[in-house]
C-alpha cells in the first residue's frame, strides 16, 4: 500500500468502529490512510507530535472525532498546517455536535 495521505484519528477506542466506516469508504476510493486512537486529554504528547509531523510524513488532511468535547479536533487543529475535519460522534448524554 503506498503512503497514508489520510489520517484518521479517534479519542477512543469506543469510536473506532463507527471511524472504520470512513476507513472503508477510503480503501474503495483506493485512498491510502492510516487510523490512530489518541486523546488529547490523556496523551497531550502524542497528539501534538502526531499533528506537528502529519504534513511532513505526506498527509494531507486530517478526520478527527469529536466526541463529546472535541478536544482532539481542536488539538489537532492548533498544531498542523493541514486541513482537519471534524466528526461529530454521539453518545448517550450528547448528540456530538456541541464539539464543533
Amino acid at each position: 500500500m503506498s503512503e497514508p495521505v489520510v489520517g484518521v484519528l479517534v479519542a477512543s477506542p469506543s469510536e473506532l468502529a463507527i471511524m472504520q466506516q470512513a476507513g472503508a469508504i477510503l480503501e474503495r476510493l483506493g485512498i491510502p490512510h492510516e487510523t490512530r486512537v489518541m486523546s488529547a486529554a490523556r496523551s497531550p504528547d502524542v497528539v501534538d507530535e502526531y499533528a506537528r509531523t502529519a504534513f511532513e510524513r505526506g498527509l494531507k488532511v486530517l478526520i478527527c472525532t469529536t466526541g463529546i468535547s472535541g478536544h482532539l479536533a481542536s488539538a489537532v487543529a492548533a498544531r498542523t498546517i493541514l486541513p482537519v475535519i471534524g466528526v461529530p460522534i454521539a453518545s448517550e448524554h450528547m448528540d456530538g455536535t456541541m464539539a464543533l
